[in-house]
């Protein structure tokens, strides 16, 4: 693998605690059955990330996020330390993109007006849904009333870039239902929706015991059905599950879709990084559990590092470009991968085909059909 340049980088930092479980998150979240120590959490990030700065030295970073977890319980004294350091050890950009998710259960104006003071000049904000019934179903710690307020508390204390989440296909949902919650959600004008169904993932309570969902024909119909008002209220549909206003696409999102590197600070947070003077690619995972990712931080354990083969390159670059509704230019694959074209020819051969895909010189988009079977386009790859 050859790369003519670095790669663009971002950080990603994990905060893993939250009030409870929701019963559908596979996400590493631990509930706040035990003191949290914050103090010690944070210094153990800041020395991973000093530990990491030798394989990312003069690389500016384009984005930063909190992920979690509840990154909104994070204490002011807390979330001022780490981008003090960060921004001393790395140096940020004067146009980076710093997102931080927040549960409307957990937030207010004086902890919006904290964020916005410290740096933070994007929300993510788990909403799922304005309706209490599902709210309950979901095992959500806020009301429909309290997103509501949390939004507008965002509002008020400066936040004009922010992201809505919403989910659909839930328990019991009714078409009705579901885009109710979408017109409620623009009824806020948020830069940003994300609009992803409700999957029943492995190791979370609603695998092991199934609410009643909505059948596959229901949930495509309200896909399509919330699509459309979305996309007819000026959204751009850029990624399959992500609208945005014009300009306001996440850079963070689009780092991860566009195979750009990113580093993986905290519990359970995964890396890639690109060597490109000696071509290769690195993959980071840090242990799950909070305290043995501080101690063995503190030990000089920095997790896991693994090498990334050809072919896993080529799968993880399409599982992720893939989603980008308007496609992406091939010498984008190129240029992230460090490989020639002509190792994903016989692949694109076989999806055009099959009529999947549309090759328009250099530029390479889904069909209607491959977009309806994205996954089968994606295992091509395999």
């Amino acid at each position: 693998m050859q790369f003519s340049q670095p790669l663009p980088l971002s950080l990603y930092v994990h905060y893993p605690w939250c009030i409870q479980k929701c019963p559908y998150c596979d996400f590493n979240s631990h509930t706040l059955k035990h003191t949290v120590d914050e103090a010690a959490y944070v210094d153990a990030m800041l020395k991973q990330l000093e530990q990491t700065l030798p394989q990312i030295w003069g690389r500016p970073i384009k984005s930063i996020f909190f992920g979690g977890g509840t990154p909104s319980l994070f204490s002011e004294q807390g979330i001022t330390h780490f981008l003090s350091q960060a921004r001393a050890l790395l140096g940020f950009n004067p146009q980076i993109e710093i997102t931080l998710e927040a549960n409307p259960g957990t937030v207010d104006f004086e902890k919006f007006a904290m964020f916005r003071k410290v740096g933070i000049n994007r929300l993510s904000m788990g909403i799922q849904s304005f309706d209490d019934e599902k709210l309950k179903a979901l095992g959500r710690i806020h009301s429909a009333a309290e997103a509501k307020l949390a939004i507008q508390a965002a509002q008020d204390a400066g936040f004009d870039n922010f992201n809505l989440d919403l989910m659909f296909a839930l328990p019991q949902q009714t078409l009705a239902q579901a885009i109710a919650d979408v017109e409620q959600a623009l009824a806020f004008y948020p830069s940003h929706i994300s609009h992803y169904q409700l999957t029943l993932e492995p190791n979370t309570p609603f695998f092991k015991q199934p609410p009643p969902l909505p059948n596959d024909d229901a949930a495509w119909e309200m896909q399509e059905a919330c699509q459309k008002i979305l996309v007819q209220a000026g959204y751009q549909h850029y990624e399959v599950s992500a609208f945005a206003q014009a300009g306001k696409q996440s850079q963070h999102n689009l780092n991860y879709w566009k195979f750009g590197d990113y580093l993986g600070l905290g519990a359970g947070a995964h890396g890639k990084i690109t060597i490109a003077p000696q071509g290769q690619v690195l993959r980071t995972q840090m242990p799950a559990s909070p305290g043995g990712y501080v101690q063995g931080v503190q030990a000089g354990q920095f997790g896991r590092t693994t090498e990334v083969d050809e072919q896993e390159i080529v799968f993880e670059f399409m599982l992720n470009a893939l989603r980008l509704q308007d496609g992406f230019d091939l010498r984008l694959f190129t240029q992230r991968t460090g490989l020639e074209r002509s190792r994903i020819a016989p692949y694109l051969e076989k999806l055009q085909a099959q009529q999947w895909i549309v090759l328009d010189n250099e530029h390479l988009s889904l069909t209607p059909r491959g977009k309806v079977y994205l996954n089968n386009v994606v295992s091509a790859f395999l």
